[in-house]
């Protein structure tokens, strides 16, 4: 993240807003989400997994979704 210019209060944004782009049921050890959230102007990604047994958020990774790959709406992957 911080390679990335990215900080902690816009990564907690974005889990805030719980903006769902995409579930990996079959993520091991735990399942994990792609979220989508605006913090200051710009889009940001964040895959995050949630353990239930010890109520425990791993931020897996957080970037800017580049528009070379995603469409305008930063869900959809362009082909």
């Amino acid at each position: 993240m911080a390679e990335r210019g990215i900080l902690r209060h816009e990564v907690l944004d974005v889990l805030n807003k719980k903006d769902i782009v995409r579930i990996y049921q079959d993520d091991k050890p735990f399942p994990s989400v792609l979220l989508l959230g605006f913090t200051d102007g710009r889009p940001l990604h964040v895959v995050m997994s949630f353990d239930e047994k010890t109520s425990t958020v791993f931020i897996i990774t957080a970037y800017q979704p580049d528009l070379m790959i995603f469409e305008s709406d930063f869900k959809t992957k362009k082909k």
